[in-house]
């Protein structure tokens, strides 16, 4: 049995993916990711202006590339009817490598950059830089979910989520509000 969902049902579940909430959501997921290829679900995430999601390896991993952390891409949300329709079962969720996974329109014409969600009791705002699929999401979640999350559409609809940077620091737990301010 494949773990890979087919095109033509994640074409299907777009409809349940445009139906998030607009304006206030909810914080289904918080995962830090400690070391490569680790992945930590938490009952508490502290978010820090400096470090991002404390404990996650986001400051190290560039730095490893030679490359300094670029605060513009310290957190990634993605929207938990899309991890729900590629990864299946909850328990796969935490593969795609975010770290807030949050039921919440994240289209652009919603959430433009420079717009600021109070998620928990911190403050994150949205940045410019694309998110994308890379080979690891194809390799966890199939060819056709690459193609309809970094497809044309896919992008302008923002399917693998967005880049935040924490402006107010905080604590973030699953079940928490995220909303824009």
């Amino acid at each position: 049995m494949s773990l890979y969902i087919g095109a033509e049902d994640l074409q299907a579940g777009l409809p349940e993916i445009l139906a998030a909430p607009a304006n206030e959501g909810t914080v289904e997921l918080v995962v830090r990711r400690p070391s490569e290829g680790e992945r930590e679900i938490l009952e508490e995430g502290v978010l820090d202006v400096h470090e991002g999601l404390v404990g996650d390896d986001w400051l190290d991993r560039n730095g490893r590339r030679g490359r300094p952390s670029d605060p513009a891409t310290q957190l990634t949300l993605m929207n938990v009817r899309v991890i729900a329709l590629v990864a299946g079962d909850r328990d796969r969720w935490q593969l795609a490598g975010d770290q807030l996974y949050v039921d919440l329109d994240l289209r652009p014409e919603n959430l433009p950059p420079g717009t600021r969600l109070a998620v928990g009791s911190a403050v994150v705002e949205v940045t410019e830089v694309p998110h994308t699929g890379c080979a690891k999401f194809t390799e966890r979640f199939g060819p056709a979910a690459i193609r309809f999350v970094n497809g044309k559409s896919g992008r302008a609809l923002r399917l693998r989520g967005m880049y935040v940077r924490v402006v107010g620091g905080g604590t973030v737990r699953p079940g928490d509000a995220i909303r824009k301010l």
